[in-house]
């Protein structure tokens, strides 16, 4: 039985003691309050009456709390705290910041006045903020000083490797530069040999490199600068100094994109509208479509005109969308070149309206035999500005329009294909030589020259009666315009070999002879 109470005597006390503790432990809170907590651990004062719906144990956390964000503030100036008063309280601010309030129960606790109390807080808070700055303020310092040693040696780490991963990566390139590289090349024509390329390959990966060296240090100094209270401002500076263009010039292409936009859509439009006129001409210039008194020939010369128009046309619709336009600038610099372009180009725009006049005129086209003063030769290139002749001597020729339009200009191609070109060349002949049998040889001559036409036949012409002889000119029609060195040379010879056969003595060049017992000048037949 004995042995049954003292059972129930431990369990009652097994289950009662926590309860009691309990209400010890109340009791205790109740009387001394929730202690605030110093930032070296140690109890300041503490809070026992309720603030509105904050309980003693919170409101000395959230002051706890509070206190230690200003330690942590680099910045702190601890004179600035002081105590306000508001309507019901006494509050210990630091600048928008409130760590406290004393209200007339705290007082009451405390048997105080509210303003002497929080006074008196002010003054704890403060000589606690002021040991701990003298204790900790020389570790602080080997911390931050041994934080930009690491971030150092972070940095110099990241170097180290990026440069040991550039020689790595040049070796491996050069070693398996055949195995890798091949020649960028189309049909005949190489782009980039492999030597060249990778040379290219070296120049990015360098370029690369010093990219991320930038980087890397636009990193770390904001980084190293932000360890001292000092000088974040200088890392603030500094991030704002690099990334503020940046910024900008992004915000610019965003703001832009719809003037972008137009401009896309106008340069779109205007390029079928030219490929459109382009395949119009191009059918004039093949004779699939014909316009009444607009030759084929014009086509591509007017096609050329019509698209300087269209982009003409096509700069001034985007010119208020190009970025800047609108600047006074903008517009005093291009009125600057269009004074330069007008002063410079006062002959080359004469050249060009000369091309334009010649190409309407139509008095030559390429391939033709012509002569423009002086100079003969057919013609292989027309442009706006030039004209170029290629001569008998397999000589290049450049002559400005408007030489040509101030002058004369032969064509001996364009009736040559269809009623012949006559060609011609002069002999004089003594008056003792019946001038039928002249005829006669100069005729044959003629007849048997390569490229002179039978039909028209060749005809003679007598052109002079001078005091010794008298000059007869030989015509023969050719369709080969092009060939008249060839032609006249084969003609001379063959007049030559005529004469001689005939017994015919040609007088030129002149000379004076007496015929007394004289031999003749006629060739013999040995010669």
């Amino acid at each position: 039985m004995l042995k049954l109470i003292t059972i129930k005597i431990i369990l009652a006390l097994l289950i009662f003691t926590p309860y009691l503790a309990e209400g010890q432990e109340a009791s205790s809170t109740t009387n001394e309050g929730a202690p605030v907590i110093g930032l070296s651990r140690d109890t300041l004062f503490f809070i026992k009456a309720k603030l509105g719906t904050s309980s003693p144990a919170e409101r000395a956390l959230n002051i706890s709390s509070r206190i230690k964000r200003l330690y942590n503030d680099d910045f702190l100036i601890i004179d600035s705290l002081k105590v306000l008063h508001q309507e019901s309280t006494y509050d210990i601010v630091y600048k928008d910041l409130i760590i406290l309030s004393v209200s007339e129960s705290d007082a009451g606790l405390e048997a105080k006045e509210p303003k002497d109390l929080s006074v008196e807080y002010l003054q704890i808070i403060s000589n606690d903020l002021i040991r701990a700055r003298e204790d900790r303020g020389f570790l602080t310092l080997i911390g931050r000083v041994s934080l930009v040693i690491g971030v150092i040696s972070a940095a110099w780490l990241i170097l180290w490797l990026i440069a040991r991963g550039y020689i790595w990566f040049l070796k491996i390139t050069e070693s398996n530069k055949n195995k890798w590289l091949k020649d960028l090349s189309y049909k005949d024509y190489t782009f980039l040999s492999a030597d060249q390329e990778l040379a290219v390959i070296i120049r990015l990966i360098k370029l690369s490199k010093w990219i991320v060296y930038a980087i890397l240090f636009y990193i770390t100094l904001p980084i190293i600068f932000s360890i001292f209270p000092f000088s974040r401002e200088w890392a603030d500076t500094l991030f704002r100094l690099i990334w503020s263009p940046f910024r900008g010039m992004l915000y610019a292409i965003w703001d832009y994109m719809p003037h972008l936009f137009t401009i896309i859509v106008i340069a779109t439009v205007m390029k079928y509208v030219n490929k459109f006129v382009k395949y119009i001409f191009s059918e004039i210039e093949g004779g699939k479509l014909t316009i009444g008194g607009f030759h084929s020939d014009w086509a591509m010369p007017t096609y050329n005109i019509v698209r300087f128009l269209l982009i003409a046309f096509t700069l001034v619709l985007i010119f208020p969308h190009l970025p800047g336009s609108d600047s006074e600038i903008f517009k005093g610099v291009s009125v600057f070149v269009g004074v330069l372009v007008s002063l410079g180009s006062s002959s080359a725009i004469g050249n060009i309206v000369a091309g334009l006049v010649i190409t309407y005129m139509r008095p030559f086209k390429i391939g033709d035999r012509i002569k423009i003063g002086e100079i003969t030769g057919d013609v292989i290139e027309k442009t706006l500005l030039v004209t170029r002749l290629k001569t008998q001597k397999n000589e290049e020729i450049t002559i400005p329009n408007s030489s040509i339009l101030t002058g004369n200009t032969t064509n001996f191609t364009t009736l040559a294909k269809e009623e012949g070109l006559i060609i011609h060349t002069t002999v004089t002949i003594g008056y003792d030589v019946p001038w039928k049998d002249v005829h006669k040889a100069l005729e044959r001559a003629a007849n048997i020259t390569e490229f002179i036409s039978k039909d028209p036949k060749p005809f003679v012409l007598q052109t002079g009666l001078d005091d010794f002889y008298v000059a007869y000119q030989i015509n023969a029609y050719t369709k080969e315009a092009s060939k008249q060195a060839v032609i006249y040379s084969e003609l001379h010879k063959n007049i030559q070999e005529t004469f001689k056969k005939a017994g015919i003595e040609i007088m030129s060049p002149h000379y004076r002879a007496v015929r007394e017992g004289n031999a003749s000048t006629i060739p013999s037949n040995s010669d």
